[in-house]
């Protein structure tokens, strides 16, 4: 009997191969970064050539690393970041991949706000229109890149196209597809009322064909086996959008349970029977064939502190530790007091507004790189706060949650959650949830679990916890305020500075 399984987990900079064995410990894991080009301002791209090469050699220096036989893995799982869009040509040949930071399609959004048109969206798909969103994308370029939109065969999401590649497929599945507001939330499917409330009502044709996330979508081929390690006719499973697959892989599958992850996104999460809550929240999508997720989110997380390290912090510690780790020190050395800076974690715009821009407020010249890393950290927090109010807002209901990504990795970020959002977070034993919950997801495709629940509890296990100090409680009550008020007034200069994003004619460079 196989006893192992293989998760993938293909975010917008990193793709991750991971192997677990049926009681969730890693036996090897392998990553590979990937490159984002920019074109334009506001413009995100990635090469799927690139992608898929970095997914074949994750997944044999993955195998290579446990020394295990490929008939060994029972089956594969993959996870992807949802929304942007990923396209194959009429072909089936790699054409086009967005990925989910991109705000090419701000001004169509906006054009649509005027227009009501997420009041017609909202009661199907459960959601708005907005920039990084798949089917925004598709009509920006039925619009403004018609010779591209002529050639698209069709269109799916990042782990679609390595599902694709694994197995020949052209498939999706319903927990990425409801995410991206392609779906009939409540029905579970394509409708066409919805496509044409985008514009798209002439681009059915360009949709795969739906299965669950734990259907078999095919089985490796021998192309795929000859690229990447694994044996002739392995299954793999639909698989998932990451944020459920990271869900999952912390343990979170009752009802009720909430998920919160710090990574290139913030993601705010808790199971719900009902695919809608009493007020509008950013999305929702399936979780399971009889659940849902509601989700609030942005790309306002943990790629602030990326960019930070990168731009500031990328010289290797003299001790030859991590430039993660030194920021980390340096904000668990500040002493929190009322004066702090403050910090907006916009570098690829807000939720609701494409517009806004990222930004220190409050400098003073008695404040250090300390203080500096620490407001990234508390932003990071207080844009998490303001998506998990709206749920509240909206009915949702839980008093504890468990926190993924890599800002739960940090030994200071997890205490600053607790602290600013008044809840008891937990850390999963697994750094690599994403995976694990693509593995589960496998594992019950394959048959090994009865279901995503039996394979939680199989290979989840809590590592640490966090209460919140409540001695804090009044101090990040009062700069929430200010984050919320500043944000606001910040609104009409963000829009003004974002009609200046061409280079200036004759500039020197």
């Amino acid at each position: 009997m196989a006893d192992y399984l293989l998760g993938l987990d293909a975010g917008n900079t990193v793709i991750k191969a991971v192997i677990f064995d049926r009681e969730g410990n890693e036996i090897a894991a392998a990553a590979e970064e990937g490159h984002s080009r920019m074109p334009c301002a506001g413009q995100v791209e990635r090469g799927l050539d690139e992608l898929w090469a970095n997914a074949r050699k994750v997944i044999r220096n993955c195998i290579e690393q446990a020394a295990i036989q490929p008939q060994d893995i029972a089956a594969v799982g993959c996870a992807g970041h949802g929304n942007g869009l990923y396209a194959l040509d009429r072909d089936g040949q790699p054409l086009l991949g967005i990925q989910s930071l991109d705000t090419r399609a701000a001004g169509l959004v906006e054009q649509w706000q005027a227009q009501g048109v997420g009041d017609r969206t909202y009661p199907i798909g459960q959601q708005r229109p907005w920039p990084s969103q798949t089917p925004t994308l598709l009509a920006w370029l039925k619009q403004h890149r018609p010779e591209t939109f002529a050639r698209i065969g069709t269109v799916f999401l990042c782990k679609d196209f390595i599902v694709n590649r694994l197995t020949g497929m052209r498939v999706s599945e319903v927990s990425d597809m409801t995410g991206c507001g392609l779906l009939d939330v409540a029905n579970r499917r394509y409708d066409r009322v919805l496509m044409e409330a985008y514009g798209l009502g002439d681009c059915m044709e360009l949709l795969p064909p739906l299965i669950e996330s734990a259907d078999i979508a095919g089985h490796i081929t021998e192309e795929a086996a000859s690229q990447t390690g694994l044996a002739v006719g392995t299954p793999v499973v639909g698989g998932l959008f990451d944020v459920i697959a990271s869900a999952i892989g912390s343990g979170v599958t009752r009802t009720g349970d909430a998920s919160i992850i710090a990574g290139t996104w913030s993601i705010n999460q808790v199971i719900i029977d009902r695919p809608q809550l009493a007020g509008p929240i950013f999305m929702s999508s399936t979780f399971d064939r009889e659940r849902y997720m509601a989700i609030e989110s942005s790309a306002t997380s943990a790629a602030n502190l990326e960019w930070l390290v990168r731009e500031f912090f990328s010289a290797v510690p003299a001790d030859g530790g991590s430039p993660f780790d030194l920021c980390g020190e340096l904000a668990a050395a500040i002493v929190p007091a009322a004066d702090d800076p403050l910090y907006h974690p916009f570098l690829y715009g807000a939720q609701q507004d494409g517009n806004a821009r990222a930004g220190f407020y409050g400098v003073a010249g008695w404040h250090s790189k300390g203080h500096l890393v620490r407001a990234v950290l508390e932003g990071v927090a207080f844009g998490h706060r303001q998506h998990i109010e709206t749920m509240r807002r909206a009915g949702a209901v839980f008093n504890d949650a468990v926190l993924s990504g890599g800002g739960s990795r940090s030994l200071i970020w997890p205490q600053i959650f607790a602290d600013v959002l008044g809840l008891p977070v937990s850390i999963a034993r697994s750094r690599e949830t994403g995976a694990l919950g693509a593995a589960i997801a496998a594992g019950t495709g394959a048959g090994i679990f009865a279901d995503f629940t039996a394979g939680a509890a199989s290979m989840v296990r809590m590592e640490r916890s966090y209460v919140p100090n409540r001695h804090l409680e009044a101090h990040y009550e009062r700069r929430y305020g200010l984050y919320r008020d500043m944000a606001e007034a910040m609104a009409p200069i963000w829009r003004r500075l974002a009609t200046g994003n061409e280079p200036i004619a004759g500039a020197i460079k």
